[in-house]
């Protein structure tokens, strides 16, 4: 099974760039893409209906904002868009798919910018969210999350991590969250396999960044450990373009 996940920075845009000739040429299970910035009724029929795959959307309240989109060949016995907290759950920021072997979550997590507030609002995503997946598995679900977590775990993580160990995205709270995932049992897949520096996921499109790989892993595969035995494959597809994020990628036997 391979699952793939990519923040687009708009769907209607990287429609325009090819998007539906990538989708086509991965032949992957499942596909999972985070801001969308559209309502589904905005959206052309050729997105919305890819033969061989069922669609899912979850769009925010606010037009052109967030949203989280999920294709997938198997259907889910179950579809959940929502954690029980009206403010978090507004912004369209996740889908959750249960499978029979697996519960899959798709999440467009919040930037901790323009302001103060802004960043109480991470947090508390954060802190709602690691509650949410830890019920789920002490349900005896298996977990897999993916998206752009807007946050890089360790040094290794970004290309100038002193230079922004005050800037959000590599506060230190911000990373003990990470920290707290991880104590929780989940492994963040891309580090099974590579301990490397040099692998991102996003680049600043104002300085150019991606030109220089002067960039940041903030999208990342997290699954639960009873999954570790079942995963195969972990990767950054950094050439792919269209967008300031790259798609990320798991395999597993499943």
């Amino acid at each position: 099974m391979k699952i793939i996940s990519w923040n687009v920075n708009g769907i209607r845009a990287i429609q325009k760039k090819g998007f539906l000739d990538w989708f086509q040429k991965q032949a992957a299970d499942i596909i999972c893409i985070q801001e969308t910035k559209a309502q589904t009724e905005q959206l052309d029929d050729e997105l919305i209906n890819i033969p061989g795959y069922l669609s899912f959307f979850n769009s925010a309240e606010r037009r052109g904002y967030s949203g989280v989109a999920v294709w997938t060949k198997e259907a889910p016995i179950k579809i959940v868009m929502e954690m029980g907290n009206k403010d978090l759950d507004s912004e369209g920021r996740l889908l959750q798919l249960d499978f029979k072997k697996f519960t899959l979550l798709n999440v467009y997590f919040p930037n901790g910018g323009q302001g103060d507030h802004r960043l109480h609002y991470k947090m508390e995503f954060y802190d709602k969210f690691l509650k949410h997946i830890n019920k789920l598995k002490k349900q005896g679900k298996k977990i897999i999350f993916c998206g752009d977590i807007n946050t890089a775990h360790k040094e290794i993580d970004l290309a100038r991590p002193k230079e922004n160990e005050t800037n959000t995205g590599f506060l230190p709270e911000e990373r003990a969250w990470l920290d707290k995932v991880v104590a929780n049992d989940y492994l963040d897949a891309f580090r099974i396999f590579n301990s490397s520096v040099n692998n991102y996921t996003w680049w600043d499109y104002k300085t150019k960044a991606r030109e220089r790989n002067v960039g940041w892993r903030i999208d990342y595969f997290f699954i639960s450990k009873d999954l570790k035995s079942k995963i195969t494959k972990a990767s950054i597809h950094n050439t792919v373009m269209g967008s300031d994020h790259c798609p990320i990628s798991i395999e597993l036997n499943i």
